[in-house]
């Protein structure tokens, strides 16, 4: 990593006006002249504080430092000839601090490692050398960017793919050889373990990253309405069809489609996506006008698609245009250490969303965490952070606390006894407050009832027992409105 000419001068800038708090700013880098020199321009308008390697960073931030920025170097120590110990600083800061925006500072013949620090979850890179001013303006971009509004699902998929497992690094090394390519790519792996957020990085690394990134669950909508949603529809084409209609192929424009549960496709469906493979082409519902689409497939099953070839229902044309990239994403149950770090993503993810501190497991309950399968994979791992936090944010959870969120190995669900559950949560010595305790249970229902219905939300309202509308409002109260929804007809979810 080069560390020389970091300053093309070190003039200081105009001084922040009186009164205004200056955004907090961690510097990294283990050179001291450059970290100086650094500080020294960005004092007057950041509040500064320096570390020279990952050790002293990651301390600060366990010692409550939240920074609204970092700036990092790649190449620090105990290896300073390599961008480990910056890549897994990436990965420290997005646990501890899930709304920092991340800089990185990048020399020559570093394009490869850049494409990692993005895909970690940096938000810019600053070249070397740099001018003190432009560094400034690069701050102020990030720092006020609204596409990084940590509180989004959008934004979350754009973080980082969270460990440093050895099976975690091979896929982001695959992410990293696959992105620049306008080839289809398929991303098979189980229920629950990332494949939307493996197709994000995908776009987000790759000369698409400006354009349109869309994605449709090919199981959540009804069969009879894949067809309009994919290619759109003429006005006309059928009973309430008022308007014509683009599809997502028109939509995601020179952008990447994402097209999620790609084993559901129904098998009449199949031929017109291999024409859209072949060759872009493919006509609206109800015209005879051809049209050419210019998105990049990317396409994800939990299913064994070989199988499915061997028993008629997958086209095997259709698998081999699909696979021409294959991305296996591991489950949970395989990534170790990696839980504790996803575990720690999530805790701080939830408690900015909530507005409440973090939660903090105990020894016996962190290594239940460590020996636990996760058979939901990541998502069950953020749902079950999702209610220990609206139960106990800012407290420490045991190990009888967290085994109450946890389906035991028969998979009967637990908690068949709800009044010794409410009588040990009264008698824990914790503050208790009803209305948090009906809030949690709430919205491990809500959640539930989506994830099973895979996001219809007409058939999510009918596993509740309530009108879709009164779903919505539930939603809304809980802060949740703008979850992403699966449409439940061709033009609902697309505007």
């Amino acid at each position: 990593m080069r560390k020389s000419g970091i300053l093309a001068s070190t003039r200081r800038g105009s001084p922040i006006l009186p009164g205004v708090k200056k955004p907090s700013l961690l510097l990294v880098d283990d050179d001291p002249l450059i970290s100086e020199s650094l500080a020294f321009a960005l004092a007057p308008s950041h509040e500064v504080t320096r570390a020279p390697d990952r050790a002293h960073a990651v301390a600060a931030l366990r010692s409550g430092l939240a920074p609204d920025l970092a700036l990092i170097d790649l190449g620090l120590p105990p290896v300073p000839h390599l961008p480990n110990e910056g890549f897994k600083l990436i990965g420290d800061l997005l646990a501890h601090v899930p709304n920092v925006r991340i800089l990185v500072l990048t020399g020559q013949n570093e394009e490869s490692n850049a494409r990692r620090a993005r895909a970690l979850g940096a938000v810019a890179l600053v070249p070397k050398p740099c001018d003190p001013a432009q560094l400034r303006k690069a701050l102020d971009r990030a720092l006020a960017s609204p596409g990084l509004d940590r509180g989004s699902e959008a934004d979350e998929a754009n973080r980082a793919i969270v460990g440093d497992s050895p099976a975690v690094r091979k896929l982001r090394s695959q992410i990293d050889l696959y992105a620049a390519s306008s080839f289809p790519a398929l991303i098979e792996g189980e229920s629950g373990s990332g494949k939307e957020r493996v197709a994000y990085s995908l776009h987000h690394l790759s000369a698409r990253a400006g354009d349109a990134f869309l994605a449709l669950n090919c199981a959540a909508i009804s069969p009879n309405l894949v067809e309009p949603t994919l290619f759109g529809y003429a006005k006309g084409a059928f009973t309430g069809a008022q308007g014509a209609k683009s599809g997502y192929f028109e939509d995601a424009g020179d952008g990447t489609l994402f097209l999620d549960e790609i084993g559901e496709l129904p098998p009449e469906l199949q031929a017109k996506l291999l024409r859209v493979l072949e060759n872009g082409e493919y006509q609206r519902v109800g015209e005879t006008q051809t049209r050419v689409s210019t998105a990049r497939i990317v396409a994800a099953t939990n299913r064994d698609l070989r199988s499915a070839i061997r028993e008629g229902r997958f086209r095997a044309d259709l698998y081999h245009r699909l696979s021409v990239f294959t991305v296996p994403v591991p489950p949970l149950r395989d990534l170790g250490d990696d839980k504790l770090k996803l575990l720690d993503h999530y805790r701080a993810v939830m408690a900015t969303k909530s507005g409440t501190q973090a939660i903090v497991l105990d020894d016996a309950a962190r290594e239940r965490w460590l020996g636990y399968d996760f058979p939901g994979n990541v998502r069950e791992l953020k749902n079950i952070v999702i209610r220990l936090t609206a139960k106990y944010g800012g407290y420490r959870v045991g190990l009888a606390e967290l085994e109450a969120e946890l389906a035991p190995a028969d998979g009967a669900p637990r908690g068949d006894d709800p009044v010794a559950r409410a009588r040990a949560e009264l008698t824990s010595g914790r503050p208790f407050s009803l209305d948090t305790a009906l809030k949690g249970v709430e919205q491990a229902y809500l959640d539930a009832a989506i994830e099973v219905a895979q996001g219809n939300m007409s058939q999510a309202a009918k596993l509740l027992g309530v009108s879709r509308s009164t779903l919505y409002g539930r939603l809304e109260a809980a802060g949740r409105g703008g979850a992403k929804l699966a449409p439940s007809d061709p033009g609902e979810g697309r505007g």
